[in-house]
């Protein structure tokens, strides 16, 4: 097994922001030559088939991030990568009991993706998390957070001195972002002459507050025709569903679960809009912005203000405020912003950029 070898460990492949994220990375760094191991405690979700063949996929096997310890630690003593990149709380913590439990030297930087502060899991181990995190995270070689915002909390959360978490913002766009969002899209409401489409992408979950955007979006709908569609899956979908019937606009609401390319969605939108109550550096502001459609966000802990540099880029709102969400989407449609404007703002945050940053936190020089 060769020493230059870095390896990348998270709890599954599932769809969210953070395993998009860990799969940019993993291309990023294919282009540069290096060898690379995705280890996942349970190698199972939609991101699965994304991972590309020259990536080694080491399956664990267990049902669980603290179950996989041992399991991580005699892969990590067997093939000895240069550097691991953890992902998320419970992983990264994981990661550190594992790779002292191995006894080997490589270097381990954990990825925060999530405002600690802001963050309301209802999983017992959410009160754990915390504690743990600050006795663990010092023996990491760096901890990394997605935005200034995450990064600045972290280390007032933990109380850590300013400036030990580490900012790297998201790799986001690259060629294959691109290509995917000229791909055609045969759905009806995207035909020309259509009423204006709100879109929205994520897990169909609290922090995502997608009840506030339908609200919001009935609010619009009684001077406004427009319709709405909501990429994901998730638990709250008979909630959502029966806030749709609630508000009886089921025939202007559309919720067709997890899709394959949201690109190709996103750069045919009137709109994209990013309801969360909180986040870390939302991917799918970005994705959008860098497929040329116009973006409404809440002013969320942490990076829509970043992202959309105060305003500049995009209206920012408050959180759990239909009626500013409502104004701000009918604003937008009067007023968008140049799509060149956007594209060019949503690049910044490309896939070269940050594999250069990670690279140099594992002192690696590739080929």
């Amino acid at each position: 097994m060769s020493e230059r070898r870095i390896a990348f460990f998270l709890p599954t492949l599932a769809g969210g922001g953070a395993e998009r994220v860990a799969l940019n990375l993993l291309k990023g760094m294919l282009e540069r030559d290096i060898s690379l191991d995705l280890v996942l405690a349970n190698a199972e979700g939609p991101y699965l088939e994304q991972v590309p063949d020259r990536v080694r996929i080491v399956n664990l096997g267990t049902s669980g991030v603290i179950k996989a310890i041992p399991a991580l630690a005699k892969y990590l003593k067997e093939n000895r990568p240069v550097g691991l990149l953890a992902h998320m709380n419970h992983a990264n913590i994981a990661a550190i009991l594992a790779r002292d439990l191995a006894g080997v030297k490589t270097k381990l930087v954990g990825v925060e993706h999530d405002t600690l502060s802001a963050s309301k899991s209802k999983l017992r181990r959410s009160k754990l998390l915390p504690p743990m995190m600050k006795w663990l995270y010092p023996r990491a070689d760096a901890i990394v957070g997605v935005s200034q915002g995450v990064s600045t909390d972290l280390d007032c959360e933990l109380g850590f001195q300013a400036g030990t978490v580490k900012t790297i913002y998201n790799p986001v766009i690259d060629r294959d972002t691109i290509s995917k969002a000229e791909a055609p899209l045969e759905h009806p409401w995207f035909q020309a002459g259509s009423p204006p489409v709100f879109l929205a992408v994520g897990r169909l979950s609290p922090q995502k507050d997608f009840l506030n955007l339908i609200q919001a979006f009935g609010l619009l709908r009684q001077h406004q025709h427009a319709r709405l569609m909501i990429l994901g899956e998730g638990e709250m979908r008979s909630e959502l569903e029966a806030k749709i019937d609630m508000l009886g606009i089921g025939e202007d609401v559309s919720m067709p679960g997890f899709v394959q390319n949201p690109y190709a969605y996103m750069s045919h939108a009137t709109a994209f809009v990013l309801s969360s109550r909180w986040e870390g550096l939302p991917t799918v502001l970005i994705e959008a912005m860098a497929c040329g459609c116009s973006v409404i966000a809440t002013d969320c802990p942490s990076g829509p203000q970043e992202i959309l540099a105060a305003g500049k880029y995009g209206l920012l709102v408050p959180i759990e405020n239909a009626t500013a969400l409502a104004d701000a989407m009918a604003k937008t449609l009067d007023h968008p912003v140049s799509r060149a404007c956007l594209i060019e703002r949503g690049m910044y945050f490309s896939n070269e950029r940050a594999v250069a940053e990670y690279l140099k936190l594992f002192d690696y020089e590739s080929n």
